[in-house]
């Protein structure tokens, strides 16, 4: 069992820079996958990055690419989603996934989520 709690979210101009947050519960946390997602009003939500469990592979969204940038400590139980050159697209409510398992992009694949925190960019 897994728990997740985000924090870092803000309202900032286009181009400014904010750090995500993800704290875990639970004494196996190198043995997850973490992801970051995000879900605008009226979309879908969508993947974002993720990290495997040793912190050596990432993937990122095409969107994200070359700005935000995810990475996890482990002694502390911490995921991180640096977020550079913010663009007003961008705001959405990010959540914090965890899965046993290898990363993965769909969000399906993810067994436990944190309540979100808001992200507000504008222009």
């Amino acid at each position: 069992q897994v728990s997740l709690v985000e924090s870092g979210g803000g309202s900032v101009q286009a181009g400014d820079s904010l750090r995500l947050s993800c704290a875990a519960s639970g004494r196996t946390f190198s043995s997850y996958a973490m992801g970051w997602f995000r879900q605008a009003p009226g979309k879908e939500r969508e993947f974002v990055a993720a990290i495997s469990g040793s912190g050596r592979i990432t993937y990122y969204a095409d969107s994200v690419k070359g700005r935000f940038t995810i990475s996890r400590d482990n002694a502390k139980n911490m995921v991180y989603l640096q977020m550079n050159s913010l663009k007003p697209e961008d705001t959405a409510v990010y959540y914090c996934a965890a899965r046993d398992g290898g990363p993965g992009l769909s969000s399906g694949l993810y067994n436990y989520w944190g309540q979100g925190t808001q992200v507000t960019v504008s222009s």
